[in-house]
């Protein structure tokens, strides 16, 4: 363990000299460098080889990008949001020795993104009427937080809650209070946490009183509107163990707002929630805050494959040689072809240049990435019922 560091985190110093790697990738370049071998290859980043129907989104091109900028190396990509089901998302030419202990970051950089991205994406097209903030980060190890909140904006949610993250990804992070200050004022006493919340922070921060600690949720929503004037929001939180019908209880909450004049104050709600229940909800519910289903995303499942070895094709049993392209067509359709063959008649290219002589030369925005997210889930068909 590094005695620098109290915590088990690997550093990006680490990363970029190559050690964030598989033992096996050293004994390779042991032995090669052993042989005086060093070709000239083309790599590509694939999840499956020919086409789906099961799309997923793009995520980890920046970091991605960041950690082969140095290399000598050409890196052609998908941009951040794409939308793929099939074929390469990412080709590496360049002599293998440059490249090859890069490999193992270069998967996790792109594996874990693209899950939670898929998930986020697929989250917010359950519930599209609704805001959606990411609340995952105390799922995921706190050196992975701002992967998670930039991968869940990527799949188009709305807001996250990491603080750090917000710091290291250019956005503020949100949140109003817990569970623990309502418990830390003591049962019977959610006025006097409502109004010290609301004396107490900035006029920037939303006014959300959290409504289910102690007692029925319209109770302490009345309550709450009446302890604090201009309340923006009320949030419920509910554990799913007592929730009971979820959706009954936000429809008593807006009955009972309504009817006392309050047609202002929005309803939040979190707590266990994915796409069966954000679509269950969205029309009585104005947002929503997203934890577990975005955060604890399974990984796609990617690998990189040497396809061409000093200009022949070549692969591994169950893989296809030669340099590919990939391509969307008018009706959404994702076509997988060989990159020195006529792609389809409509077909647009997506592989774009990444990395060119030691830069990044690809558009690695986040928010050009999360608005190409939403609008080829349209191309596509991505969220719509059983897809």
């Amino acid at each position: 363990m590094d005695e620098a560091s109290p915590f088990d985190i690997v550093t990006p110093e680490q990363i970029r000299a190559g050690r964030a790697t598989d033992a096996y990738f050293d004994r390779t370049v042991e032995t090669l460098e052993h042989a005086d071998r060093n070709p000239t290859v083309v790599a590509e980043v694939t999840a499956d080889q020919f086409p789906t129907g099961e799309f997923e989104v793009l995520a980890g091109v920046e970091d991605a990008a960041h950690l082969l900028a140095d290399l000598p190396v050409r890196v052609d990509s998908l941009a951040p949001g794409q939308l793929f089901d099939g074929g390469p998302v990412l080709r590496i030419e360049g002599r293998y020795l440059d490249f090859c202990r890069y490999e193992t970051a270069l998967l996790g950089f792109l594996s874990h993104a693209s899950g939670i991205a898929t998930a986020a994406l697929r989250a917010q097209l359950a519930a599209p009427t609704s805001s959606m903030l990411s609340f995952g980060s105390r799922h995921v190890h706190p050196s992975m937080a701002a992967m998670l909140e930039r991968a869940a904006l990527v799949g188009g949610l709305d807001g996250i809650s990491n603080v750090a993250a917000g710091e290291v990804i250019g956005r503020e992070a949100g949140g109003t209070m817990p569970h623990a200050l309502l418990l830390c004022f003591g049962r019977g006493n959610q006025e006097q946490a409502w109004r010290a919340f609301d004396e107490a922070v900035g006029p920037d921060v939303p006014r959300v009183a959290l409504c289910d600690t102690f007692s029925d949720e319209v109770d302490e929503v009345l309550r709450a509107v009446e302890a604090v004037d201009a309340l923006d929001s009320v949030r419920l939180d509910t554990t799913g163990s007592r929730r009971g019908d979820f959706r009954h209880i936000v429809r008593e909450v807006r009955w009972a707002l309504e009817s006392r004049g309050h047609d202002d104050v929005d309803i939040f709600v979190s707590g266990g929630l994915g796409p069966e229940q954000l679509r269950e909800l969205d029309d009585v519910v104005d947002g929503f805050g997203v934890g577990s289903y975005v955060s604890n995303a399974d990984p796609v499942d990617f690998a990189l494959d040497i396809v061409e070895i000093e200009g022949d094709p070549i692969s591994k049993r169950g893989k296809l040689g030669g340099v590919k392209d990939v391509y969307r067509t008018a009706d959404g359709g994702h076509h997988v072809g060989l990159a020195d063959r006529e792609g389809p008649a409509d077909g647009e290219s997506l592989l774009e240049p990444l990395v060119r002589d030691g830069e990044v030369v690809g558009e690695t925005s986040l928010d050009a990435a999360s608005e190409r997210a939403r609008r080829d889930a349209e191309a596509v068909g991505f969220g719509a019922e059983g897809v």
